[in-house]
């Protein structure tokens, strides 16, 4: 068997025990052989149907609906996989956030995420995905609950984060998340923190 056949194979085989619809790159094979050995094996498969391109450097082993045929990943999957390849962290976009923590009832009608990584725009058929920079204390607790209040209190801004939002958040946590969320007010900004603050003591007194 020659090297290029023994990569094909070595890809194939670990592309077989990959979860289906799990989104992923060349990254992820670069430990059985080249980068162009790699890239030549993903496109023969994509030829072959065994799997499919979701945007430039991203595969996937499609997940197929009896309902609705083909089902995508979702835009967080292919943000996080994008990201991954640099080593940058992706949360989701406050927007977003407070919609699922129901602190709003506007949703977005766009798919964007913050990140540590670089400002980009993916392209997922006729879906964009916008990957947009921030700082590294909003992305505090990315990937839990309390990093998804985070998010939503840094969108809503200072006038809208009273005590009476961190109470509703409070609620929708629990107290163990709520906890977790405030270990971290050494990255929320003096206005955050100190609602967070009066909000605790409300609770005492009450």
């Amino acid at each position: 068997m020659n090297t290029t056949t023994k990569t094909a194979e070595l890809i194939r085989q670990r592309i077989e025990t990959m979860p289906i619809g799990e989104p992923f790159t060349p990254t992820a094979f670069l430990e059985c052989g080249t980068r162009a050995s790699v890239d030549q094996t993903l496109s023969r498969l994509v030829k072959a149907g065994s799997i499919e391109r979701v945007t430039r450097g991203v595969f996937v082993r499609p997940e197929v609906s009896r309902f609705v045929g083909k089902v995508s990943p979702s835009p967080l999957k292919v943000a996080e996989t994008v990201a991954k390849t640099t080593g940058a962290v992706v949360q989701v976009h406050g927007a977003e956030a407070a919609r699922r923590l129901e602190l709003t009832t506007q949703v977005p009608t766009q798919s964007v995420f913050v990140t540590s990584g670089p400002s980009k725009r993916i392209r997922v058929g006729k879906m964009e995905i916008r990957l947009q920079h921030v700082c590294q204390r909003k992305l505090a607790l990315a990937g839990r609950p309390a990093g998804l209040a985070l998010a939503a209190m840094w969108y809503l801004g200072k006038t809208e984060v009273t005590p009476a939002l961190v109470e509703k958040i409070r609620r929708k946590l629990g107290s163990s998340e709520f906890g977790v969320l405030k270990s971290a007010t050494s990255s929320m900004p003096a206005w955050m923190s100190d609602a967070i603050f009066r909000s605790e003591r409300t609770v005492v007194h009450a």
